[in-house]
């Protein structure tokens, strides 16, 4: 299948359209097992006060213009999240979106500065269980697709194995010889020199002005990641809490999070959380994470007030967000986003 020529050309569509039709019996399948679940499909708008208030994720800003001849900044979102959670705070208990979204800097074989997330929430219930719903979805997607494998690149996965359950620190220890909890203090504060010194002894390089996050993220992507989802997916759970802004502190040790990521043929499909509800403390991390920005990017996003009021009333709730056409190129062995996207960004 040619990427030279333009996705609207007769020959390339035609290579692509049986990968476009196995999406859409994928998304029929997901959208039914919802709604046998008692979700509710709902449409958040994309235009938003915020983007989101992470460090490395960049959106893409624009101007509303008002009655008034006025400008204001606006951003189109990079996931639906500020929005769907408003609506449980009115009420919804288990919602679902297929949200498009945007994220600025973001152009390769996995990434499209124009994508669908699927995201659901579901009200009162552990983030365990989106563990089980994932699994779901991936037997799913084998089936629409009619595959018992799944494929990316030189890696193979099966779809209808059970994942295998992995902590960060585990995963850490495992493939990179860090103890990663050492690293951090008792309150989860991370402390960079003794992860350095760590890196160090592994022959890991670092630079010398690397935080933290930086060392941690590069152990990620260098030492752990490749390993992942390769024979079955794995899910790679507590990650630290000072790389979960979104999520609850675990129960039992206050210096990881609920939060986990889905892997399969060790690609990212999915990153789920125990949600945070305190305002206050959601606060404190947005504020972190637009310093972190604001030093490395020379930018910062500003703060969605409404949804830090929507938060106070938001009730004990369990958040996911999977990339659905990362799911549909496992399932139909794409090698490219753009392959199973309808009209590809240019």
């Amino acid at each position: 299948m040619s990427s030279d020529s333009p996705f609207w050309s007769a020959r390339r569509h035609a290579d692509r359209r049986p990968l476009l039709l196995a999406r859409g019996r994928i998304q029929a399948a997901i959208r039914g097992w919802l709604a046998g679940e008692g979700f509710t499909e709902v449409d958040p708008a994309a235009l938003q006060i915020s983007p989101g208030n992470e460090a490395h994720l960049h959106g893409f800003a624009t101007q509303a213009i008002g009655n008034d001849g006025q400008p204001r900044q606006m951003y189109l979102h990079t996931s639906p999240e500020f929005a769907m959670k408003k609506l449980l705070a009115a009420g919804e208990t288990r919602i679902h979106a297929f949200a498009h979204v945007w994220r600025n800097r973001e152009r390769g074989a996995l990434h499209s500065p124009e994508f669908t997330m699927l995201e659901w929430y579901r009200v009162a219930e552990d983030y365990t269980v989106l563990m089980a719903d994932c699994a779901a979805f991936l037997r799913l997607a084998a089936e629409a697709a009619g595959t018992t494998v799944f494929r990316f690149r030189e890696a193979v996965c099966d779809p209808l194995a059970e994942p295998q359950r992995l902590s960060v620190a585990e995963a850490f220890k495992r493939y990179a010889g860090i103890d990663l909890l050492a690293s951090l203090g008792a309150d989860g504060a991370p402390e960079a020199a003794q992860l350095a010194a760590q890196m160090d002894r592994q022959g890991i390089r670092h630079a010398a002005d690397d935080t933290w996050s930086d060392m941690l993220s590069r152990i990620l992507v260098e030492k752990v990641e490749p390993h992942l989802g390769h024979g079955r997916p794995t899910i790679l759970d507590r990650y630290p809490v000072a790389e979960a802004a979104l999520a609850r502190p675990c129960p039992d040790d206050a210096r990881v999070a609920e939060r986990f990521e889905l892997y399969a043929c060790g690609v990212e499909l999915a990153n789920g959380f125990g949600e945070l509800t305190n305002p206050e403390e959601q606060r404190r991390r947005f504020a972190a994470e637009m310093d972190e920005k604001q030093r490395v990017y020379g930018e910062r996003y500003p703060v969605d007030e409404d949804f830090l009021s929507a938060l106070a009333h938001m009730p004990p709730a369990s958040g996911i967000a999977l990339g659905f056409d990362r799911l549909v190129m496992l399932a139909t062995g794409a090698p490219r986003i753009d392959d199973v996207i309808w009209t590809p960004v240019a």
